[in-house]
């Protein structure tokens, strides 16, 4: 470029030529500050591997303490002890019953490789329910489910340790915030189920069981479920239930819910549902509404409003409740902590209010269960 300014100015000291040097000089300055602006310069830095995967990398809100507590030595203590010990366990015996799960899968479905989406579980857990300040001890609670394919494709063993169609539909609702003591004992279950679709999108499962005590009680359960996607936000689902018991004799459940997505990361849920208990020959009600909403990647608050209703001696509410469920993953993806604070108004107390706190630690030894 000082090459083409030089010939410019060597141009002006001819005569014939010097009309010629303003304009050449134009041009060569133009294109000069075009071809610097046209070219930027790029600073490129290239973070090391280590760096990109360092703690301090990740975003604040996917820890629980503060950054600078990221290589913080434990401090010994009796808390540090217990979870030790309790996390040695899950070690030990999750491995287990996985692998008798997985055996299970062999044995029973003819394969040499056990089946993936096993929804078989085993919870185990305590929980404290404090009502006016009257403080409660820890009761153990213990659920499990055992469901494994046979050597047919829709055909499944199913092995329980409750059956909720003999639970009240109240008690169903409101289940997390009971103890152990407060819930109805249904007894094991065992059942053969037999899947299958009526048209393209409904699921039915038919299951042939009975309640395994002396004497066992025979049963047949029947469920139809249906999913819908109304539009970009709203969400359908529909279950129908028959079931007859030997002894309580036939009963229906019918249930419809509806969820979507509110905005700010919380997630909206209603539902309803209508129980006809033969026994008692009358119907049960429940409508509720809850909200959802992840708050990091350990804690979820659920807060919920419900209204429980019956048909005997006439249709009336029985019962109205509002609960906020704080769930906390303690440790992986095994160990949760729930604090539940409750208000019940029951009609038998004349829809006074009654306090409760549940307090909960509970172990998902194995499974699939949906953890969120």
């Amino acid at each position: 470029m000082s090459c083409i300014i030089g010939s410019c100015l060597s141009f002006a000291e001819e005569p014939r030529l010097a009309r010629w040097a303003a304009p050449l000089l134009t041009f060569a300055l133009l294109a000069s500050s075009y071809s610097y602006s046209a070219e930027p310069v790029f600073t490129v830095q290239d973070a090391s591997i280590p760096d990109r995967l360092s703690p301090a990398a990740l975003p604040f809100s996917f820890y629980i303490f503060e950054p600078e507590d990221y290589w913080a030595e434990p401090v010994d203590s009796w808390w540090m002890n217990f979870s030790n010990w309790v996390i040695q366990q899950e070690r030990n015996h999750g491995v287990k019953i996985q692998r008798l799960g997985a055996w299970a899968d062999r044995t029973l479905s003819g394969s040499s490789h056990a089946l993936p989406d096993n929804e078989s579980y085993l919870r185990v857990g305590f929980a404290t329910e404090s009502e006016y300040s009257n403080l409660a001890q820890f009761k153990p609670e213990i659920r499990f489910k055992l469901d494994v394919p046979t050597t047919e494709e829709k055909l499944r063993l199913v092995v329980e340790s409750e059956s909720d169609e003999l639970v009240p539909l109240s008690e169903r609702e409101r289940d997390r915030q009971l103890t152990e003591p407060d819930r109805t004992e249904t007894e094991t279950t065992g059942a053969l189920r037999y899947l299958s679709q009526v048209g393209d999108a409904i699921n039915l499962s038919t299951d042939i069981g009975g309640r395994l005590r002396l004497p066992p009680e025979v049963f047949v359960r029947t469920t139809a479920r249906k999913n819908w996607l109304l539009d970009d936000h709203w969400g359908l689902n529909a279950q129908q239930r028959l079931y007859y018991y030997h002894t309580s004799g036939w009963g229906a459940r019918t249930r419809l819910g509806a969820d979507r997505d509110i905005g700010n990361g919380w997630h909206f849920f209603t539902s309803s549902e209508l129980q006809w208990v033969h026994s008692d020959r009358k119907f049960e009600a429940a409508q509720i509404f809850s909200t959802r909403k992840r708050l990091n990647n350990r804690s979820v608050l659920i807060p919920r409003f419900g209204a429980l209703g019956e048909s005997q001696p006439s249709w009336r509410t029985t019962s109205y409740f509002v609960d906020m469920t704080w769930s906390y993953r303690v440790y992986e993806d095994w160990l949760f902590a729930e604090l539940i604070p409750a208000l019940e108004f029951p009609r038998e107390e004349s829809f006074k209010d009654q306090a409760s706190v549940i307090f909960r630690i509970e172990m998902y030894f194995s499974g699939t269960i949906n953890r969120d």
